[in-house]
């Protein structure tokens, strides 16, 4: 999960930041379906050693002035337990 992302950010700029860390499986900027506008979050898949690593060093790396929060993206079950 990459959260906080810009909104000028598309699918291509998010795996460039990525790949640098490890093989990228994919990478999707999440959009509105209305407007097709970016929602400010997406997903990185990767293997999970590559994927620690690029949690490791993109967590709160800034682009654009907004500073990323990198996690691994939990199952919606899991998300709700935790409040």
């Amino acid at each position: 999960y990459v959260g906080n992302l810009p909104l000028s950010i598309a699918d291509k700029e998010l795996e460039n930041l990525f790949a640098i860390h490890g093989q990228i499986v994919s990478a999707q900027v999440v959009t509105d379906r209305e407007c097709s506008q970016s929602r400010g979050f997406g997903f990185v898949e990767m293997d999970r050693e590559n994927g620690n690593r690029a949690i490791s060093a993109l967590n709160g790396h800034e682009i654009e002035s907004r500073s990323l929060r990198v996690n691994e993206a939990q199952t919606k079950e899991k998300r709700a337990s935790n409040f």
